[in-house]
């Protein structure tokens, strides 16, 4: 029994010593992201906003140090975290690629979020933009949050259209009157026979199919439906709105020139080249503004929604502080507020987005966008949608592509293009 008694005795000692040297033990959160810009365009400090939310995690944290890789280039971002998931050696939280995301939800590589989110009080996720935050939902479960987005809306060359007497249309404006100004101002300015003014460039089937109403792929990614009548009016359209050039191609000169009424333009694109000196590098001959998408007879002023999503391992061994970080780099409203001051991006916090001080900082931080109202833009991110996320969309929407531009360019039968698409499509989804 003393034998006994010693060994409880020796045991006691040890866990209180295993407890307390755990409970008190340097702990170290790593983070992984990319440097550079999620939208592919010029910005200073991409780290800022991180290094911020780390500062206010470890002030609210002591004993608790954050450490983060830097100078991944985007391109070789998703190689090196795959390389990483591999070895088990991949960070506590890392931005997670929309073309990856179902695929480490499916293979258990990401932690489901939902009990930390149902049992925390301090969290509230009806604040997101609902399409951001399904974003990070794999087969009902959540498994990321998005920390920011941009959304697609349409330039619009203000000083072509007054030239030619016409109004900049209201945010609420359709297809027909799109097609309308595009026809009133191509023409050939000079003379020489050929057109040299245009309506509009880099205007593609995608974009009217978003704001038609045209869901194309099923959920699961195995199939594709390109037949029913709302593409069919896409499709017309786009023949309708081809022919307005009468074949001449447009191109990125045109636009850089002025010489071009309408082009869609990521929201990221509009900060960075709406203020100086982006703006003097790229479109100083003329003034420009942004409005939404012009809606299709059976759709609305939608756009696509491009989230940024962060995770947590499966494999963390800090899964409490890990979820403490999560929420304070995509969730905390000084965050939030700082993606309008340190990205080109747009606070996935709606709350945040509408607020008096957003339209300030927002105003301040974009000189030249005293016309644009962040509500208007919000109204677009409340209506837009996000990209699937199967692993083969971008490839099956590039085979897309390549086929409904040669039936538009040779002006084939739109009924036996679309199904001729869709039967490719489906074979390429199936294999």
């Amino acid at each position: 029994m003393k034998r006994g008694f010693a060994l409880y005795l020796a045991f006691l000692l040890f866990m209180t010593c295993f407890l307390g040297w755990y409970l008190t033990r340097p702990k170290v959160l790593t983070v992984g992201l990319f440097a550079g810009s999620n939208w592919n365009v010029p910005e200073g400090d991409s780290y800022a906003l991180l290094e911020e939310a780390i500062k206010r995690f470890e002030a609210e944290h002591p004993g608790v140090t954050v450490k983060y890789v830097s100078g991944i280039r985007k391109d070789d971002y998703s190689e090196w975290l795959a390389e990483r998931l591999l070895k088990g050696e991949e960070p506590d939280i890392f931005v997670v690629p929309g073309e990856d995301f179902n695929l480490y939800a499916s293979i258990g590589a990401l932690q489901p979020l939902d009990r930390s989110m149902n049992g925390d009080e301090s969290f509230d996720p009806s604040v997101y933009y609902p399409r951001a935050l399904d974003y990070g939902r794999y087969q009902g479960i959540s498994y990321a949050l998005p920390v920011g987005a941009v959304t697609t809306l349409m330039f619009v060359n203000k000083t072509l259209l007054a030239k030619e007497g016409i109004p900049i249309p209201a945010n609420n404006w359709t297809w027909q009157d799109f097609l309308q100004i595009c026809k009133a101002v191509t023409k050939d300015t000079d003379g020489d026979g050929r057109l040299d003014q245009f309506g509009v460039y880099d205007y593609t089937w995608r974009k009217a199919a978003l704001t038609n109403d045209v869901p194309i792929f099923a959920e699961d990614g195995r199939s594709a439906d390109f037949s029913g009548p709302h593409m069919e009016e896409v499709m017309r359209f786009m023949a309708e709105l081809h022919a307005v050039s009468k074949g001449q191609e447009v191109t990125a000169k045109d636009f850089d020139m002025g010489r071009v009424a309408f082009r869609p333009f990521s929201f990221a694109e509009y900060r960075t080249y709406k203020p100086y000196p982006w703006r003097i590098k790229k479109y100083s001959s003329f003034e420009w503004d942004c409005i939404k998408l012009p809606a299709g007879p059976s759709g609305g002023n939608g756009s696509i929604m491009q989230t940024m999503l962060v995770g947590i391992s499966a494999r963390s061994s800090e899964q409490r502080l890990a979820w403490e970080l999560l929420k304070t780099i995509c969730y905390d409203p000084v965050i939030q507020e700082m993606v309008l001051t340190k990205s080109q991006g747009l606070p996935v916090r709606r709350d945040v987005v509408e607020s008096a001080r957003a339209q300030e900082l927002f105003t301040n931080s974009t000189p030249g966008s005293d016309e644009m109202n962040l509500k208007t833009v919000s109204e677009v991110m409340a209506d837009s949608l996000t990209e699937p996320k199967f692993p083969r969309y971008k490839e099956a929407m590039n085979l897309a592509d390549n086929r409904l531009f040669h039936a538009v360019q040779e002006n084939s039968s739109l009924s036996n293009a679309l199904s001729q698409v869709q039967k490719e499509i489906n074979i390429y989804l199936q294999r």
